[in-house]
């Protein structure tokens, strides 16, 4: 699945093709640019000279272990940008360092969790690393709801359904494997049940009705993240807006696309500012 001008699987020149638009650290593996919506992860084989290494777990999840080549590692700079890249509305984007041959993209992936592990530092000595747990992004669009309905419990009114969609948008969980995969599941049916709920079939829009109806009787509206790139996964749901196909495009694709998310963001604050009262 691509993510703007980069594919998976494809290489790109780190300094050219990443830096020179994105800006950002050009050292290190983390990098943070401040004028785009994005953390972009390098990894690569640097680790093993430690006694560890970046990659995927039996759960089809990448471990990533974060950054601090000495003593514990803390959640300061990189590593807090990676833990709370979904609550701040960025996308995260991982490349692998493949040497003089340049860097290629694995893809968009989301931060499902993390866990605190004993490994050594630069010098040797043992102390506790952050390893991040990050998932392909969308995968948890892949599950059908049903699987998370006893968890879910489908009746709970408006109200309810909103105070679920904030706690899901809240910092990442510290838990690991295939428990932060079902945790991701978990928040983004959360963030999607209720703005779904919140447009009660209505485009967020353009107002007008849903074009049709689902075999399962309800108004089909998609989840639109108004602060991403891209959509899914468990945004704050004050920067999400459930729109029908076409605005969805337009706001995507359309010249007029920035224009119409910006309206569509008033829209949003609108309706929480009521929901809040």
């Amino acid at each position: 699945m691509p993510w703007g001008p980069f594919y998976e699987q494809r290489v790109y020149n780190r300094r050219r093709d990443v830096h020179a638009v994105y800006g950002g650290q050009q050292q290190g593996g983390i990098c943070t640019p401040s004028q785009h919506p994005v953390i972009i992860v390098f990894t690569g084989s640097s680790g093993e000279q430690h006694g560890y290494a970046d990659g995927w777990s039996s759960e089809g999840v990448f471990r990533y272990f974060g950054e601090g080549q000495l003593g514990d590692m803390v959640f300061e700079r990189g590593n807090r940008a990676i833990r709370d890249h979904l609550v701040d509305g960025k996308d995260l984007l991982v490349f692998q360092t493949r040497g003089r041959e340049g860097v290629r993209f694995l893809g968009q992936f989301e931060c499902a969790g993390y866990s605190l592990e004993t490994a050594p530092d630069r010098n040797g000595a043992q102390r506790s690393a952050i390893v991040f747990e990050l998932v392909p992004a969308n995968v948890g669009e892949q599950v059908k709801e049903e699987q998370l309905v006893e968890e879910l419990e489908l009746d709970v009114d408006l109200a309810g359904l909103r105070a679920r969609a904030l706690e899901a948008a809240q910092l990442t969980p510290q838990v690991a494997g295939t428990a932060a995969r079902r945790s991701l599941y978990r928040r983004s049916a959360a963030v999607r049940r209720y703005v779904l709920a919140r447009a009660a079939g209505i485009c967020e829009s353009c107002n007008e009705p849903a074009p049709f109806v689902t075999l399962q009787g309800k108004p089909y509206l998609e989840p639109h993240h108004t602060r991403r790139l891209s959509d899914g996964g468990p945004d704050d749901p004050r920067f999400v807006g459930a729109v029908c196909p076409s605005c969805h495009r337009e706001i995507h694709h359309g010249l007029h696309g920035p224009a119409r998310n910006e309206a569509l963001i008033q829209a949003i604050n609108q309706k929480e500012a009521l929901a809040r009262r």
